[in-house]
């Protein structure tokens, strides 16, 4: 495990994931407590991509993958997963201390103060935290996913880049609506009992799962 962790979290990542969190939560301005959820989404969502997407073709372009071809397919799968897990896991990390970096550089007002002010606030940040957990398993699973369809990172970044134009758009808002990938992104924040936005996460949840199912085949082809 301590091999994977190193190979998955390397020093650099690290610091540009961190660094990544801090200047967004500077540069990005919000008024309201919730725009933090909004502000956060699609930016860690390109965060996931690039982090997640060299996983394994790292192993073709440092020659270790002629290593990897004698380990058994499942032994293979395994360790590609298992990476996956623990950079999903750093990302989600970051993603909160984002969140609580937004909130201390920027003080944002409370959308709706009233008796149970500080009851919304831990409700917004519970979404927001299912939220962003779904959508950085998604890109970074997809990212991997093309890189390894692929063999190249910058092919799977760049597959990704489109799709999260098209999506992260009002163009994607106005076709897609609440089935939209970022649909946490696009949603009705006056209306808090409205929770169709859910079902972009469920479509992000189904492809994923499809890519996890797909991933070993395309590993067993494509070496």
């Amino acid at each position: 495990m301590k091999y994977e962790v190193k190979i998955s979290l390397m020093v650099y990542k690290i610091a540009y994931a961190v660094f990544f969190a801090v200047m967004l939560s500077l540069v990005r301005g919000v008024t309201y407590s919730y725009e933090i959820g909004i502000a956060l989404e699609a930016p860690m969502a390109i965060l996931a991509v690039s982090f997640c997407a060299d996983t394994y073709t790292q192993e073709i372009t440092s020659k270790r993958s002629e290593i990897q071809r004698l380990w058994s397919m499942k032994k293979r799968i395994y360790s590609i997963y298992r990476r996956l897990v623990i950079q999903e896991i750093f990302l989600l990390f970051v993603a909160v201390i984002g969140y609580g970096l937004f909130l201390i550089f920027q003080n944002p007002r409370a959308f709706d103060i009233g008796q149970n002010g500080s009851e919304n606030e831990i409700y917004q940040f519970l979404v927001y935290f299912v939220s962003i957990a779904i959508t950085l398993g998604f890109w970074g699973l997809l990212s991997n996913f093309l890189s390894c369809l692929f063999r190249n990172m910058w092919w799977g970044i760049g597959g990704c880049l489109i799709l999260w134009l098209i999506t992260n758009s009002s163009v994607g808002d106005r076709y897609l609506g609440v089935w939209n990938l970022f649909s946490y992104t696009f949603r009705n924040v006056e209306k808090g009992n409205d929770f169709r936005w859910i079902c972009g996460k469920i479509v992000c949840i189904c492809i994923g799962m499809t890519v996890v199912a797909i991933l070993p085949k395309i590993i067993e082809k494509r070496g």
